[in-house]
């Protein structure tokens, strides 16, 4: 069956950067997000790790314009799917992990697809505008943004105030611009608040843990920063 946007056949049109067809990246897209609120990870491993799994805590579920629902976690420079995760040591996604009850499990949690698929068809919001905001949730994981704009001769890192998800689905981490904070604290729809991946200085995101560590001039983060620059 042919598929179309906005009246036009996308079968044949294929994304120069992803390899997808139009019609693919549309049905890809997200259309929904839910915070993940009950401490959910996922488990990853790399060519370094062996028999170690790494864990990391999950943002949000996001539920796609297929169906499809999958964990979101702030990546490198990005906020990614997590069977998509990709790092200069070949991050791959192994699972999700319940540390309250020490499981292992492999398909988004029921409560998730039912509070995502009853969101959606309730708020069903579409707009001709593809970067209109359809939906904003707070950072509820301390994500910060690594900030240099001298070739990380000097950093600067702030914390994440909220994720915006825009009618065509991409996911923008909005940053606080000190000059324009009027009150406090700072909450999601923000006047004040611009999103990090339209500034220049903009590099990585980082969880609160490794952020306090760069903080510190943790040697183990500082070295981590490190082969990110040389990969970069």
């Amino acid at each position: 069956m042919k598929t179309s946007i906005n009246g036009r056949n996308t079968d044949n049109v294929v994304d120069l950067f992803s390899g997808k067809t139009l019609s693919q990246l549309h049905d890809d897209r997200f259309i929904r997000l839910a915070p993940e609120l009950d401490g959910l990870e996922i488990l990853y491993s790399n060519d370094t790790s062996g028999d170690v799994l790494y864990s990391l805590q999950i943002l949000a579920w996001g539920l796609r314009a297929n169906g499809d629902v999958v964990a979101l976690v702030p990546w490198l420079n990005d906020i990614v799917p997590c069977t998509d995760i990709c790092d200069p040591l070949n991050g791959t996604w192994e699972g999700y992990y319940d540390p309250g009850i020490d499981e292992v499990f492999f398909e988004a949690p029921i409560h998730k697809v039912v509070e995502l698929e009853t969101a959606a068809e309730y708020y069903e919001l579409q707009s001709e505008d593809d970067l209109s905001v359809i939906q904003e949730i707070p950072d509820t994981i301390g994500t910060h943004a690594v900030l240099s704009d001298n070739g990380f001769q000097s950093l600067t890192l702030t914390q994440v105030i909220s994720w915006q998800l825009l009618q065509d689905g991409t996911i923008l981490a909005m940053l606080a611009d000190e000059d324009k904070v009027v009150s406090t604290p700072i909450l999601p729809g923000d006047e004040c608040l611009y999103p990090a991946q339209s500034s220049d200085s903009f590099r990585y995101f980082f969880q609160h843990q490794i952020a306090n560590k760069i903080k510190a001039q943790d040697p183990e983060a500082m070295a981590a920063i490190s082969l990110l620059v040389e990969q970069s």
